[in-house]
């Protein structure tokens, strides 16, 4: 199977199992150099970039999910994101590099149509490609989806979805369509 299909498949699988809907967040981190069976951070490569950005980017137009693409940590993992989905967020002024923001927030950044940068998100799920650490853009409660496409390339893909906090206590009722 290429990158292309695998990166595909997997943000299909996170979008469904997260039930994301128009408007929602998905939040990527990815490490081209893992994709490829190097060490994170040592080997950037934005072909493959571009193969994964172009799969996931499918998926998500699927169900009109936006993509929110997290630098690496030269940039303090800041997000690239479409202008549209942040509102009046404040927006930075950098524009990242594969060396320097990473390939894959490179090929985000190249591709989206209003591409803005944000120090923070906070999405409704995420995949993370090669553990670059996403947690910090998701909201809150974060809870771990085990995927059956977990792979990309070499690199292994973690994901989670996030659900509305339990208040209450023992005599508290909750939604279970909100689980």
């Amino acid at each position: 199977m290429d990158i292309f299909n695998e990166a595909y498949l997997c943000a299909k699988e996170i979008i469904e199992e997260a039930k994301l809907a128009q408007g929602n967040i998905l939040v990527v981190g990815c490490s081209t150099s893992e994709v490829i069976g190097s060490k994170i951070g040592t080997n950037s490569s934005p072909d493959t970039a571009n193969e994964l950005f172009e799969g996931i980017k499918k998926a998500a137009d699927e169900k009109d999910v936006f993509i929110a693409a997290q630098c690496c940590e030269h940039l303090n993992r800041a997000i690239i994101i479409e202008k549209a989905a942040v509102g009046k967020c404040d927006i930075c002024n950098v524009v990242p590099q594969p060396k320097a923001g990473g390939s894959f927030a490179t090929a985000a950044y190249k591709a989206f149509e209003n591409p803005v940068a944000v120090e923070e998100i906070k999405a409704d799920a995420g995949i993370d490609i090669g553990f670059t650490m996403i947690g910090m853009h998701l909201k809150k409660v974060a809870v771990p989806v085990r995927l059956k496409n977990n792979k990309i390339g070499e690199a292994t893909v973690l994901a989670a979805r996030v659900r509305p906090k339990f208040i209450g206590g023992c005599r508290a009722f909750y939604n279970e369509n909100m689980m």
